[in-house]
């Protein structure tokens, strides 16, 4: 999992298991985040129905950490990572998609991840936090 989204993925609206569930088509997935395996086989490889895979990739698809095809290119449910969600063979490799997703994305042709924006907490007004148990 790449490290931006290592970085936020406890901040986002999902359950638990859609992070499981993530963490799973990581590991399933191709370099460069394609899934050649198709949804009843995840299905069937993770424990669940096929109806709880797509409960599952729904919130992912949302934020579009996991996006599917256009209509017109789809065969079947296919799905593939977000290339800046994907797992690469090195750092130099990572960097070159990074950079072309970058690029997509700004040309319009590969939607943004939709991230919260990580806020750091600050501190207590007077000084440290207040850490005790009443």
């Amino acid at each position: 999992m790449s490290p931006i989204i290592a970085e936020r993925i406890w901040a986002l609206p999902l359950s638990g298991s859609a992070v499981k569930f993530l963490q799973y088509l990581v590991s399933r997935s191709d370099f460069g985040g394609a899934l050649s395996v198709r949804q009843k086989d995840m299905a069937v490889e993770y424990g669940v129905t096929p109806q709880a895979v797509s409960g599952l990739m729904a919130p992912l698809c949302d934020l579009n950490i996991v996006l599917r095809p256009r209509s017109e290119e789809r065969k079947g449910n296919s799905y593939r990572l977000h290339p800046l969600a994907a797992k690469y063979e090195n750092p130099e490799t990572m960097e070159a998609a990074f950079r072309a997703a970058f690029v997509r994305i700004q040309a319009g042709d590969l939607p943004n991840l939709k991230l919260p924006t990580y806020h750091q907490t600050p501190p207590a007004p007077g000084g440290r936090p207040k850490l005790g148990v009443a």
